[in-house]
Formats: C-alpha cells, sequence, structure tokens
C-alpha cells in the first residue's frame, strides 16, 4: 500500500545533487591535424603582420619618415599586442571562448585593409595598432590549444606552432619584395585573402576546441603549484629578462637589418629582403628544434645554450663583410630563436593553472619588448648610426647567463 510522502520546507528547498557528466578522456596521442591547423593560421597571421616591417623603406620614402619615426610604428603594433595578450589570457583562462581565435584575425584583416589605402602617418599607426590588437587574442588561446592536442609532448607541439609563426615572418619580406614593392602601398590590402584563410581554419580548430572546455576545466581543478611561491616569482624574473634580451636583439634585426645592409654594404631594397629572409628562415628552423631538444635534455640547458650560445656570433655581426653577415646572421638566428618555445613551456610548468595568462604575459612581452627596443634602437640610430646600433646589441646575449638561476621543476600533464 503505498503510503503519503511528506516533506518539509528544508527538503523542498534543499539543492539536488546528481554526478556530473564526466569529460572526455584525454587522448593518447598528440592531434596532429589541431597542431598543424594551428600551425599554419600562425604562419599566416604572422606572414600578415611582419608585412609592416617589410614595407619600412617604402614608407620611409612616401612619408620621408625618420628612424624614430619608424621605431614608433613598431611600438604602435607591440603595444597592443603587448598589453591586451595577457588580458585576453587571464579572461579566456575563466571563460573560454573557442572562437574568439576567429574573431582576432577579423581585426587583422581590417588593419590590413586600413593600412593598403592609408595615407596619413597616424592612419599607418593605427593600421598597425589593428594588426596588433588581432595578435593579442590570438596568440594566448592558440597556444593553449597546441598544449592541448599535444599529447604530453608539449615542447614539440609549441615548437610546431611557432615555427608557423616564424615561418610566415620569414617568407613576409619576400613577399613585399615580390608584389608590394613593384606594385606599391595599396597591393597590401591583397593579403588580407590570406585573413580569410585564417579565419576559416580557425573556425575549424573552434569546433575541435569547444566540447574539450569542459575538460579543460576540470584539468585546471586538479592541477596543482608544489612550487613556493618565491621560486616560482624568481624564475619567472629571470624568465623575463632572459625574454627581453633575445626580443630586444631580434628587434634591431626586424626593423633595422635592412636599413643597415643598404647603408653599409649599398645592397638595394630587394636584396636587403631576401638577406633578412635568411635570418628569419634561419631562426623558424631554431624555433622548430628548440621544443624537442626541451623536451628530450630540459628547457633550462636550452635556454641558456639558444641565449648565451649566440655571444661570440652576435659580436662578430658589426665586423663582418656581406658575405659573413649572411652567414652570421643564420647562425645568430637559429641559435637565439630556439629559446622561445622553452621559454613559454618552461612558464607554463611554473604555472600550469594559469596557461592563457601565463602564454599572454611571455607573448605580449615579447611584442612589447621588441616595440620598446625598436623605438629605442631607432632614436639611437638617428643619434649615432645604424652601426652604432648593432656593435651595443652585440652584448645582449650576455645576459643569458642568468639562466643559472632557473630551478629544475617537475613537469605538469595537462
Amino acid at each position: 500500500m503505498n503510503k503519503p510522502v511528506i516533506l518539509s520546507e528544508d527538503t523542498l528547498v534543499a539543492p539536488i545533487v546528481v554526478d556530473a557528466p564526466q569529460p572526455a578522456p584525454v587522448q593518447g596521442g598528440p592531434a596532429f591535424r589541431i597542431i598543424a591547423a594551428i600551425s599554419v593560421s600562425h604562419l599566416l597571421n604572422d606572414l600578415m603582420q611582419s608585412l609592416i616591417q617589410s614595407i619600412y623603406p617604402i614608407l620611409k620614402v612616401n612619408y620621408a619618415l625618420d628612424f624614430t619615426q619608424i621605431g614608433l610604428i613598431t611600438l604602435a603594433f607591440m603595444f597592443t599586442s603587448s598589453l591586451l595578450q595577457p588580458f585576453v589570457g587571464a579572461y579566456t583562462d575563466k571563460h573560454p571562448k573557442p572562437f574568439s581565435l576567429a574573431t582576432g584575425m577579423g581585426f587583422t584583416l581590417v588593419g590590413l585593409v586600413l593600412l593598403g589605402f592609408a595615407h596619413h602617418y597616424w592612419t599607418i599607426l593605427c593600421a598597425a595598432a589593428l594588426v596588433g590588437t588581432g595578435s593579442a587574442i590570438f596568440h594566448p588561446e592558440a597556444s593553449r590549444i597546441a598544449r592541448m592536442a599535444s599529447g604530453g609532448r608539449f615542447g614539440m607541439a609549441q615548437s610546431t606552432f611557432q615555427v608557423g609563426g616564424n615561418f610566415g615572418t620569414a617568407v613576409g619580406p619576400l613577399l613585399a619584395a615580390a608584389i608590394i614593392v613593384p606594385l606599391g602601398q595599396p597591393s597590401i590590402a591583397l593579403f588580407s585573402v590570406f585573413a580569410a584563410a585564417a579565419i576559416a581554419i580557425l573556425v575549424y580548430v573552434g569546433r575541435w576546441y569547444r566540447p574539450r572546455v569542459g575538460q579543460r576545466k576540470t584539468a585546471m581543478a586538479v592541477a596543482g603549484n608544489d612550487r613556493s611561491s618565491a621560486r616560482t616569482i624568481v624564475a619567472l624574473v629571470v624568465l623575463m629578462v632572459l625574454l627581453f634580451s633575445k626580443t630586444f636583439y631580434t628587434a634591431s634585426i626586424g626593423s633595422y637589418y635592412t636599413f643597415f645592409l643598404i647603408q653599409k654594404f649599398g645592397v638595394t631594397t630587394q636584396a636587403a629582403q631576401f638577406y633578412l629572409f635568411l635570418f628569419l628562415a634561419a631562426s623558424a628552423v631554431g624555433v622548430f628544434f628548440g621544443g624537442p631538444l626541451g623536451d628530450r635534455f630540459g628547457r633550462k640547458y636550452v635556454i641558456w645554450f639558444s641565449i648565451l650560445g649566440a655571444l661570440p656570433f652576435t659580436l662578430m655581426l658589426p665586423h663582418a663583410n656581406l658575405f659573413w653577415s649572411a652567414v652570421l646572421s643564420v647562425l645568430i638566428g637559429f641559435i637565439i630563436s630556439s629559446a622561445m618555445p622553452a621559454v613559454i613551456v618552461y612558464a607554463q610548468e611554473l604555472m600550469p593553472h594559469r596557461l592563457g595568462m601565463i602564454s599572454g604575459l611571455f607573448y605580449g612581452m615579447g611584442f612589447g619588448f621588441g616595440g620598446i627596443g625598436a623605438a629605442v634602437l631607432g632614436q639611437v640610430a638617428d643619434w649615432k648610426g645604424i652601426e652604432f646600433v648593432y656593435q651595443v646589441c652585440a652584448f645582449l646575449p650576455a645576459i643569458g647567463l642568468l639562466a643559472v638561476f632557473l630551478p629544475q621543476i617537475k613537469r605538469h600533464r595537462l
């Protein structure tokens, strides 16, 4: 016989507890299609943003700019990237946005079109800032997705992701020499086609990422930090200083190497773009090997070698002839760029529960240091000459000695 069930008022308002649905199991191996898609989109992103620096000689002539104004264009691009990236990463740590990458690429598209049809210096600065905003939205979440798709091979995934960006940066000057130099500034808008292609790729990545958002939150909840806060802060500060030395030097190459070659050796703008391509291509190869070597031998040792190991070659570069300048730039690019994947993954392992914030912070600082370096070195070049810039910057890799203060850390598998 059924008996009536009497519920008290407390029972009626009490929450009902049910078992939460289990997230999908973590994939055993790397998701190579996603890593490849992120790498290709990074290639397209950095190809488009490298066009800004590639057309500096054209802008300098068309608008009668000095080196300080050239540096401010770089600062406008890199300042927005530097300022926004940590905030974007911190926000997406708490509020994942699977399709934010495609949205960010839309800013880059608008910036390229504006740059192509700009007729005033301030419009050029706004266009550069828009492209920087696109990069700020792209990098933190893309770096997180590369780690999620790594299957535990964090260095390999980070290197593959970053090498796409490096190759894009290397190809940008060649396309600028082949298309923009003969056709003029309006042809920059043609490269918005690459932005549209990148948006399509990133929509595909967003669809892969969306069902894994719950899994990511669970992993973050259980990720502990077994290192003292003091040691973590010291390690992060050392990484920031090392990143400063790397990006400040590479800013001297990216912004002013073509002017250095034109002034010292009398080469044409297109020839100077080719020599810049050699440096950037070598940098891409260095990035590709830096991550796996960090997986194999430890990231601390890769960071140490990649920054300090470039010192003998940077000291020789200001005194070399054209042939040896090309050889030395290749060696410098390969060695010094192998640090970046190791730095990013090392920082992520210091704070595995804040992947977006830490990725955005270090990518942002990379852009910020580069932008400040470009502006400062532009003023130095106006004051003392372009060759003096490379004589001073040659000593920056000596800061790599600080890597001795980096602790050995236990790796987290997220």
